[in-house]
């Protein structure tokens, strides 16, 4: 069975109103807003090629299950499918509250189970070797060494550090202002590294864009306007190639390599929680990997039995 294309769909007042929630009132981005409505739509242009296209709000439990069916049988991901699922979730849970329907009807429905993955991360060595590469003192060396250096020391993510303006950053305190997911704002630290780092770049920068474009953002390229998470993605690729790793190196590594390397020397893992900006600890509990294999080693070696 073929699924038209979204824009076929007429529009649901109740899609509309959800997808309004999660932006004003959930204050999520605008790309999560786009995924969920994209997945919303192909839900109902499903039940428009089985001729049963109506609300949302008034359809049964087996229709939603025969969504979930007929992914499977396009070989959609796990990952896919649940993510597909949670959107309904969401939005039906949106419905319950604002008491439009008492019960829903993907409730019952279990998420397909996901293979788990490790995060992702490099080493202590393989870091400083990508961070090394980057030596220059050209504005725009100084400007990449900064941000690889922010990207380690933080654990930011790409979308934070494309936010950052001149005035989130305190260099006397060594942290960083940041505007996080849900419009949050928490503190990152900075540590002597990447102080230094911005301590040679911010003159530089504060030189090469006077007044006007670019005054207040901290990294702008090179016509003075905001990079974009993608050319920061290029970026990170660009020096962890010059610096002979043969992996994709993606800014998400670096982020999983802070919270790895801090793990791994002890740090506690509510610490970690705040720092990475997570709203709920199981998130950060994908890195305890890396401390127990920390353990088994101190163990074997300090164990009167190991």
């Amino acid at each position: 069975m073929m699924v038209r294309p979204a824009h076929h769909v007429r529009k649901d007042q109740d899609v509309e109103n959800f997808l309004e929630w999660l932006r004003h009132e959930r204050r999520v981005s605008p790309h999560t807003v786009l995924s969920y409505r994209r997945d919303l739509e192909q839900f109902q242009n499903f039940l428009k090629e089985e001729g049963a296209l109506k609300k949302l709000s008034s359809l049964s439990e087996i229709q939603v299950r025969r969504f979930i069916g007929f992914l499977f049988q396009k070989k959609n991901q796990a990952s896919s499918i649940a993510r597909k699922l949670s959107a309904l979730r969401s939005f039906y849970r949106y419905l319950q509250r604002k008491g439009i329907l008492e019960q829903s009807p993907a409730r019952e429905i279990t998420s397909p189970k996901l293979p788990k993955r490790m995060p992702k991360f490099l080493t202590v060595d393989e870091m400083n070797l990508v961070l090394q590469i980057a030596s220059g003192d050209d504005w725009k060396t100084l400007r990449d060494r900064s941000i690889l250096e922010l990207l380690y020391a933080t654990g930011l993510r790409v979308s934070e550090i494309v936010s950052l303006n001149l005035e989130n950053v305190d260099l006397e305190e060594e942290i960083l202002r940041v505007v996080g997911k849900g419009s949050k704002e928490r503190l990152a630290v900075v540590g002597s590294k990447a102080r230094s780092a911005l301590e040679k770049y911010l003159p530089v920068r504060v030189r090469v864009f006077k007044k006007g474009a670019g005054s207040s953002v901290l990294f702008p390229n090179r016509n003075g306007k905001r990079l974009t998470t993608r050319s920061i993605q290029r970026l990170v690729a660009l020096y962890a190639l010059k610096a002979g790793l043969m992996k994709k190196v993606t800014p998400h590594i670096f982020r999983h390599s802070f919270a790895t390397h801090l793990l791994d020397g002890g740090a506690d893992l509510r610490g970690i929680q705040e720092l990475l900006g997570h709203a709920s600890l199981s998130t950060t509990q994908k890195y305890t990997h890396v401390s127990l294999d920390r353990l088994m080693e101190v163990y074997d070696k300090t164990h009167p039995r190991a």
